[in-house]
């Protein structure tokens, strides 16, 4: 049998193993990351189940927080996910804003610009939707949606430009999971008060 300090020694790496193994490996990931799962609320699997939703998995995760499980009805949710998709924006934006102060050809600095111009637009939209949501849907629901067409704009530039950071590319990603999550939300308050707009 072991002596106590060697099992101790082997417990502590075992430990440290399983608790490292569950860190994100990606830069620009959701504000979601808790140490423990959290039981997803019915509001949260209904729309991550919704036929917007881009990436299920991605939208059960980043709605994963205590504060969002505990959203009450529809509107307190959309107001969630857009002050998650306004964050997820900006951290994106420092990333283009970093990497814009490094040397690079005239092509890659337009791209970047273009990028950087279309994220300073998601953070404004995603801040002006999580205001506009009780009063009109609709509005959000458009709002939301023009979004995804100034990353995809955004996306052709880099690889015209053929700007090569993953960083890039994941943050755009979830940008779009993002524009879907809030686009299914907008959605949903639309159908659940059709008469009062």
């Amino acid at each position: 049998m072991a002596p106590p300090n060697q099992l101790c020694l082997v417990l502590v790496i075992f430990l440290s193993m399983f608790s490292l193994s569950s860190l994100p490996t990606n830069a620009i990931i959701p504000k979601a990351n808790v140490s423990l799962p959290v039981p997803s609320s019915q509001l949260v699997e209904n729309l991550c189940n919704g036929k917007a939703v881009e990436n299920r998995r991605f939208c059960l995760k980043a709605l994963s927080t205590p504060e969002v499980i505990a959203a009450m009805d529809t509107t307190q949710l959309g107001t969630l996910i857009m002050k998650l998709g306004a964050a997820n924006a900006q951290a994106t934006l420092n990333v283009y804003n970093e990497i814009i102060k490094k040397p690079g050809s005239p092509q890659a600095l337009k791209a970047l610009n273009c990028c950087f111009e279309a994220y300073k637009y998601a953070i404004l939209s995603f801040e002006m939707v999580s205001s506009g949501l009780v009063e009109d849907p609709q509005t959000a629901n458009y709002d939301v949606a023009v979004i995804g067409p100034e990353i995809s704009n955004c996306e052709k530039e880099l690889i015209n430009a053929k700007v090569q950071a993953p960083r890039l590319l994941a943050g755009n990603r979830f940008m779009k999971y993002y524009v879907s999550m809030g686009y299914e939300i907008t959605s949903t308050l639309e159908l659940e008060n059709p008469n009062e707009y």
